[in-house]
Parts: C-alpha cells; structure tokens; sequence
C-alpha cells in the first residue's frame, strides 16, 4: 500500500481493531473422544475475534476485520461477534470460498487426548491479502491487534501480516500475539523464523515461556527478551505461575514485573490466552500501571477459565478494579470458580 489511510472519526472509531480468521466452533456434549462424542454444540471461536468480543463486553469499542463465506456459518459469525457490540462493517464476504469450522473435544488443549478437527483449508479467510485489505478499517483505531494464526493460513495472509506490520510514523500501537500452531504451518519449519520476525515488527506482543521454547528453542523470560529487543512492550506468559512484563520507554531500559497468575477452578482451557491478551489491553486503553494491566489480563483470563467455552462475559469493571487493587497477600489469596464475575457471588480465598 502507499499513503496515509483516511482517518475514521475519533468519536466513532473503535480503541481496537483486530484482524484475523473467525469459525464456527463445535463443542462437545460431554467428555470424551470426537468419535464417541453424540453431539455438538454451535459456539464461535477465533483468537483476534475473542479479543474484540472481550474488549467490547468489557466497554470498549472494537472492530474485528476478517472474511467469510456467504453461507449460513458467516451469517452465524458475523450475527454473534456483533451481538457482542463488536463492529463488523468491514468484515468481506467471499462467494467462491467457505466459512471455516472445526470441532474439538472438551479436555485440555495441552493434554494428549485433547483433538481438534479443523475444516479451515481453503477458507474465505485465507483469501485475506494485501489486495483486498480494507486499510481505512485496520487502521482507524489506536491499536491493531494480530496474531500468528493469520500467518499460517495461506501466503497471501502472510504478505498482508507483513503489510500491516511495516514501520510507519502513523500506525496504531502493534499488537501481536504469537500464537503458535506448529499443526497448521503447511512448512512446519518455516514457521518459528517467521513469528519471531513478525513479533519484532510489533510494538506489544504476547507469548507463552512455553511456545517460545517450542517454536524458538528459547528457555527462561530473559532469554526471551534477549531474542525480541524491539517491542516496547513484551508479555511472557508463564501458565500457573503467571506473567512477566518488560516494558520500557523511550531510549529507557527495561523495568521488569512480574505478576503471579491467580488460582482458578478450571472448567475448561480455552481462550485463556486471547482473554489475558483482552484484558491487557483494556488496561492499557485506561492507562494503567503495568502490573494492573497483568492482573485485569489474568481476571478476564480467569473468567474464561470458568466456563466451557471460549468466550464470557468478564467481571464488572468496578469490581475487576477492586480486585485488582488488592495488596499482594490478598491477591495471592485470591481462589476463583465458577459464577465468580456475578455481582452478587463471594470471591473466596485460599
């Protein structure tokens, strides 16, 4: 692309802008494996759409920028991540191409026996490119957030993560959440050179200790940072034990904060990490202190947490806030279980 996007209004403009692949997600009627499972249930799923629902339950204005069929599963998907106050008008529609789907058992992402079918290949949203990108859109808000999931769809998608992600003076703050899924990579081993070339182009960027080590062969939160210098901003994820922050300034060296996750009554561990990813960013979006930001991250975490699907409505603001304010004893204590976002249910303690 060449010059500068026309600016979209300040008043109507959404804080966020997320760009990437949405599906319709199947979820199992009860444990077990996809061969014995009876039936499904119909949800959506999709990391940047998560993020834009998230942020938009929890009061902000956000956009998901993808593309789907025109078929009843993009009608599903656009009426459902709209029905979350999401903006989706600039969400295309590829008559040639199907929405994807997939269906997934309901036991941990991380264990052996956990299956994910997908039926993504050839998809409207790897049509995405640089050609058809409505930039006006992507580039309307104060922060675009990608992920590496785009990346791995078709080379057409990379190209455009690759636009998007070029240095210029009058980009929104980069978002980017690694996100890595060696099993949709058609080149497995292309994929670590690339996200972590695309993780430097960002300005924020989002990674677990334990796919860096998987993708990049990189072990411990300093080695991490030493291999992603340029963000501002660097979350490590470290799952049970929580997060750590380097964040800087301009020409500043890093400060570092680390930032214990909380205890939660696990449903389901599903769209933890693009909840955390929601909740940081809306901490950012207000201004807070980095450590605020890594606790609102792990609440709207924990909210997903605690329920069978990839997407809840968080805690009130007010309360979330509260909590979030608690000293580090009473945030450590801090035990979390179902229904806990409900105004009027007990936060209990361990």
């Amino acid at each position: 692309m060449s010059g500068t996007p026309a600016r979209t209004d300040a008043a109507t403009a959404a804080a966020v802008v997320c760009l990437g692949e949405s599906m319709v997600t199947f979820l199992p009627s009860r444990p077990g494996r996809l061969a014995d499972v009876p039936s499904f249930d119909r949800g959506i799923g999709g990391a940047e759409s998560n993020v834009a629902c998230a942020l938009a339950a929890a009061g902000h204005r956000t956009a998901w920028v993808g593309r789907v069929g025109a078929d009843g599963f993009g009608d599903h998907l656009v009426e459902a991540i709209s029905a979350y106050g999401v903006d989706t008008s600039a969400v295309r529609r590829d008559p040639a191409r199907p929405t994807g789907i997939y269906f997934r058992t309901a036991t941990d992402r991380g264990t052996d026996v956990h299956e994910v079918a997908y039926y993504r290949a050839g998809s409207a949203a790897s049509a995405m490119s640089p050609s058809n990108a409505p930039y006006d859109a992507l580039f309307a808000g104060r922060v675009l957030h990608l992920s590496g999931i785009t990346a791995a769809l078709s080379a057409d998608c990379l190209a455009l993560l690759h636009e998007l992600t070029a240095p210029r003076p009058w980009r929104p703050l980069v978002s980017f959440d690694v996100n890595h899924r060696p099993g949709l990579w058609r080149d497995a081993g292309a994929s670590p050179a690339v996200l972590l070339d695309l993780a430097r182009r960002a300005d924020l960027v989002f990674v677990g200790e334990d796919e860096a080590e998987e993708a990049w062969g990189i072990a411990g939160t300093e080695a991490i940072r030493a291999a992603l210098p340029e963000p501002a901003v660097l979350v490590v994820k470290r799952g049970a034990e929580g997060a750590t922050v380097f964040s800087r300034g301009a020409g500043a060296a890093d400060t570092v904060t680390d930032v214990p996750a909380l205890h939660v009554d696990v449903v389901a561990a599903v769209g933890a990490g693009d909840a955390f990813a929601a909740g940081f960013l809306s901490a950012t979006l207000r201004g807070l202190p980095v450590r605020d930001r890594a606790r609102h991250g792990h609440l709207m975490a924990a909210a997903v947490l605690t329920v069978p699907g990839d997407l809840t409505d968080p805690p009130a603001r007010d309360r979330a806030d509260r909590l979030v304010a608690l000293d580090d004893t009473d945030w450590g204590r801090l035990r979390l279980g179902p229904g806990w976002t409900g105004d009027d249910t007990e936060v209990r303690t361990t």
